[in-house]
């Protein structure tokens, strides 16, 4: 077999055709969705075995998690270009005491670039909540809800430059093409909508790795990100391409593609590698029933102007953002399994070599007021607690400075943080050392923060694997471990 989900069951590509074989029409059939959805609901403990994830989604299915989950869907705040944790959730006393002095340690043996002499930070930090997490003035919003955020500060990298640290994020591999995250985490769960993708990603970046952080690679290609628009697109704009179709009416549409699924499945039952014609006949009834759904989901008009203020869509700073995170909220509403939001730009995003202040202080009020807006909305219609929030970027800055008064990039040591999905709000996980360079306590790899998704996702990140050429491949590659203390 070329796929496995869970391990075992050599003969599921078989029951694959065989099941494939006997439905006379497309995956639209109303019967065959509901024999595989009864199937599944009678047999629960082998659903994997009944029907591989690509047959699964096409029907309407999805399969069962390891175990019991905490998160039904992740939503992806992913901040390019690497804000700094020293300057919004990171404070350091002594980097602000010993500013302009030698750094009194060692650099990095790899750096991007020459940087010299410590740097402080030029925002004053402040505690909040009930936790009393310390939030720098960038975020006066976000820090509003620092009690439901499990803030992550030893997280640590392994390559200081962007794309190679933007592909280690998304995909656990820096130098390889993989799946992404959202490809796995929808390869494992499937979607709890038939009529919309499992991941979407909303305005995504096309540098530094550009489609191959949102694509499937090597697993089948119904489970990459669907993108809406890219970085370059202002979010109003943003639309699923060649979603309506004008020409054509439904009942016609339908009628060709179940011609086509008729001639795909004929030739399904007679090859023997059949997971690439599986995932393209699934592609082929998503686009078709997509149709229906997305732009419903995509149509901001029936919010209230109560949400759409909450959001900032009502203030030209903060519109373009809150409009990615109100679509975001709907995209998982609507049953969505991984929602990718990324703020970029043409510019320089949040990758402050030079003119750290001016930088910094756009980004954070074009972002803070969303997020804030995204939590509390989250929280109020009780999605919450069942969304895991993941904000961050690629790496953080260095406390030593670049220039006259940048940071350089640093994957040794920065913050990122999780809301909701069964996470321990107001938690301050693993610390960086004195002045912010270095992960010191507690330390979490990416392989370590992946596994903690996947597992409150209820997918054990060394049993969700893939076979190709020859070899078992996860999102963890060979490495990663469950950072239990951040679970509730």
């Amino acid at each position: 077999m070329q796929g496995e989900l869970w391990g075992g069951g050599a003969g599921m590509a078989g029951s694959r055709r065989a099941v494939l074989q006997q439905s006379a029409v497309g995956f639209g059939a109303l019967a065959l969705r509901s024999l595989l959805r009864q199937d599944a609901v009678c047999r629960a403990d082998s659903a994997p075995q009944l029907a591989a994830p690509a047959l699964a989604s096409a029907a309407g299915l999805a399969p069962a998690p390891h175990f019991a989950a905490r998160a039904k869907r992740v939503i992806f705040l992913f901040m390019k270009g690497g804000p700094s944790h020293l300057d919004t959730f990171d404070p350091k006393p002594l980097l602000t005491r010993d500013d302009g002095r030698p750094c009194p340690f060692a650099k990095p043996r790899v750096q991007f670039a020459s940087t010299g002499n410590l740097l402080r930070s030029p925002w004053k930090f402040q505690q909040h909540g009930e936790s009393g997490a310390w939030v720098s003035e960038l975020f006066p919003h976000v820090a509003g809800c620092v009690d439901d955020l499990c803030l992550v500060q030893s997280v640590h990298g392994t390559n200081p430059a962007h794309g190679g640290a933007v592909l280690k994020l998304h995909t656990g591999s820096d130098n390889f093409v993989r799946p992404s995250i959202g490809s796995w985490v929808s390869y494992g769960l499937g979607t709890d909508n038939a009529n919309l993708p499992a991941f979407v990603t909303i305005c995504p970046t096309l540098a530094h790795g550009g489609i191959n952080n949102w694509s499937s690679a090597f697993l089948p290609a119904n489970y990459a990100g669907t993108p809406l628009g890219n970085a370059s697109v202002a979010s109003d704009k943003a639309r699923v391409r060649y979603i309506a179709n004008p020409r054509i009416p439904a009942g016609l549409q339908r009628l060709q593609l179940d011609r086509l699924q008729a001639v795909n499945q004929h030739h399904l039952a007679e090859q023997e590698e059949a997971r690439t014609l599986e995932a393209r006949i699934a592609s082929f009834e998503l686009a078709y029933r997509m149709q229906g759904e997305l732009p419903r989901v995509e149509d901001l008009a029936g919010e209230s102007e109560a949400t759409q203020r909450l959001y900032g869509l009502d203030n030209p700073v903060t519109a373009n953002f809150g409009r990615m995170c109100l679509m975001a909220r709907r995209f998982a509403e609507a049953g969505v399994r991984f929602i990718q939001v990324t703020h970029s730009d043409s510019n320089v995003q949040w990758d402050q070599h030079s003119d750290l202040k001016n930088g910094h202080e756009k980004n954070a009020r074009e972002v803070d007021w969303p997020i804030a807006g995204l939590l509390r909305d989250l929280k109020a219609r009780g999605l919450l607690e069942d969304t895991l929030v993941w904000w961050g970027g690629e790496f953080g800055r260095t406390p030593v400075v670049e220039g006259k008064n940048g940071r350089d990039h640093n994957p040794e040591g920065f913050t990122m943080w999780l809301a909701g999905g069964g996470t321990r709000g107001g938690l301050r996980y693993g610390t960086t050392d004195d002045y912010g360079y270095y992960a010191a306590e507690d330390r979490v790899h990416i392989h370590d923060l992946h596994a903690t998704i996947l597992h409150l996702l209820g997918l054990d990140h060394e049993r969700l694997t893939y076979r190709y050429a020859g070899r078992d491949f996860r999102l963890t590659d060979v490495a990663g471990e469950v950072v239990t203390g951040l679970l509730a």
